[in-house]
């Protein structure tokens, strides 16, 4: 079976486990090499230097948190400056997500339960180590990641990915994401939305090698990448899907100190089938919610996936949007298209904005600079059809709205609600969730 994305190929944000052997001895070399770099956090909370006078310490907020000089007592940062050890942490204790279906929607679907869930918990070390040149690495291990699937083990290694530059690029190799799809290229915990919907055409984690770089005083970047899954399934090489992925982004518009930008960006993605075949499917921004679009196993040889982003900011304000087409090969579906896209709109209400890391070339989260916090309204419209020519796995399209109080540099709870249509079976039905979430990132 082709398993088109991060939730389809059975790799969630935590992705399928390595092979034991395999995982336990790269995990073990990367840890007796001590290859963590002398930074103070976790990957996806690194200060860009526009931010760094933005930052308050814990002790600055009303809501309990853990004092930044304890964190950093962890850390190990010896004098002779080769090698270090430092921890991240992302945990999302509690999300509890309701549902109220129309009959339509349980003929498609089925019932969907109201769940409670540890959404997850990863722990990670990363930083450098010097072996004959300079390397950088990232080891994080999850407990049910993003896109996780049910019936694979809830601990599985998320990241495992060696890097070294060069004049011309950064070579990475290991278990890392794709360079597609900006839901994906960005952590989930720095959006504003709370969850992903374009799951049908990224692959949360994969095995390969890429390059990338920045470029023009890094106001651009591009990152292209080969991979193969082979050793997270039971395929031979030879069997499993090769995909191949490049992104390119630009800042035509960089001002005020970092708070006012835009961002655009495009991206392609080849996607090898698996034993010939492929399968896209997705659930509606929901991580508890059955698949609602699903093409179903298609024979076919291949797609390929283009994509388009674009994220504008002025100060509080912030407009996201995205947009994938993926034409498939398959003779015997008539070689369908689908596509998918949304739009997202933020507004932080006190006044803080989201900084930009040129470097990733993406949006990290918002860092409160108020006693109480910072919050943001967040409102939200999508669309995902894999409805064409023979393939019948249906279209939906919906709206979210919601709020998110990021109560310190680490803590954040936030509540979203939307309604969603299915276009399926030859019915439409209707679907409100409403989500709420604790995360906290260290």
């Amino acid at each position: 079976m082709r398993r088109q994305s991060g939730a389809n190929r059975g790799e969630g944000s935590g992705g399928a486990a390595l092979r034991q052997p395999a995982a336990l001895a790269v995990a073990a070399a990367a840890t007796l090499l001590h290859g963590s770099g002398a930074v103070a956090q976790s990957e996806e909370s690194q200060l860009t230097p526009e931010s760094a006078a933005q930052v308050r310490d814990a002790e600055h907020y009303a809501m309990p948190d853990v004092p930044d000089a304890t964190l950093a007592s962890a850390n190990i940062d010896p004098p002779e400056k080769n090698w270090g050890v430092n921890w991240g942490a992302a945990i999302l204790p509690a999300d509890y997500t309701t549902f109220t279906q129309d009959r339509a929607s349980k003929e498609q679907v089925g019932i969907q339960d109201d769940t409670y869930q540890v959404r997850s918990f990863r722990l990670s070390s990363y930083g450098y180590f010097e072996l004959l040149r300079r390397w950088s690495y990232l080891l994080s291990y999850e407990y049910k990641g993003f896109a996780q699937i049910p019936g694979t083990a809830n601990w599985q290694p998320t990241d495992i990915r060696l890097s070294t530059k060069f004049q011309f690029a950064t070579l990475t190799f290991g278990k890392f994401k794709e360079p597609f799809v900006y839901e994906m290229v960005g952590d989930s915990a720095n959006l504003p939305q709370s969850e992903r919907l374009l799951n049908p055409f990224f692959k949360s984690r994969n095995l390969g090698v890429q390059l990338s770089n920045t470029f023009l005083n890094e106001r651009a970047t591009w990152a292209v990448g080969a991979y193969n899954n082979w050793l997270t399934t039971s395929s031979r090489i030879s069997e499993a899907g090769k995909d191949f992925a490049a992104r390119v982004t630009g800042l035509p518009l960089w001002a005020d100190e970092g708070a006012s930008y835009l961002h655009v960006a495009m991206s392609l993605r080849y996607v090898g089938a698996d034993s010939g075949v492929l399968r896209f499917k997705g659930t509606p921004a929901s991580n508890v919610a059955s698949n609602y679009v699903d093409t179903g196993n298609m024979a076919g040889n291949h797609a390929w996936n283009t994509g388009f982003e674009a994220l504008w900011n002025s100060g509080p304000y912030s407009l996201l949007g995205e947009y994938v087409s993926s034409s498939v090969r398959s003779a015997s579906s008539a070689d369908p298209h689908f596509s998918g896209g949304y739009v997202t709109a933020s507004w932080v209400i006190t006044g803080e904005h989201r900084p930009y890391d040129r470097k990733a070339a993406y949006a990290r989260r918002v860092l409160p600079s108020g006693r109480w916090g910072a919050w943001e309204l967040m409102a939200r419209y999508g669309r995902v059809s894999l409805e064409d020519a023979e393939v019948h796995g249906g279209t939906m399209h919906g709206g979210w709205a919601g709020v998110n109080w990021w109560a310190t540099r680490r803590w954040k709870f936030s509540v979203s609600a939307g309604e969603v249509t299915l276009e399926r079976f030859g019915l439409s039905g209707n679907t409100l969730e409403v989500l709420s979430r604790i995360q906290w990132i260290y």
